[in-house]
């Protein structure tokens, strides 16, 4: 199967919320490469970033759930990984 490296970015505005981001990575820690996450205090939010790689529909599940959570955005940017890259 086609398998892709993936950005995702979180925004999360709710801090309840984190609770949950944090179970739905724990689910799908077996595709995640790195994750870094900044609070971002004056906008009363936090930003995390995912970097993953998986086949795109695993990739496009992971971000349709996160952002079906309450107080959470996410948006992925997929790349095609290349045959000897």
């Amino acid at each position: 199967m086609e398998e892709r490296v993936a950005i995702i970015g979180i925004f999360i505005t709710d801090g309840s919320a984190a609770a949950k981001v944090n179970e739905l990575l724990h689910e799908y820690s077996d595709c995640i490469i790195g994750r870094m996450g900044v609070p971002c205090r004056e906008k009363s939010m936090n930003i995390i970033s995912i970097i993953v790689s998986a086949a795109p529909g695993r990739i496009s599940a992971l971000s349709g759930r996160l952002g079906r959570i309450e107080g959470i955005s996410s948006k992925a940017m997929q790349a095609q990984v290349r045959p000897g890259s």
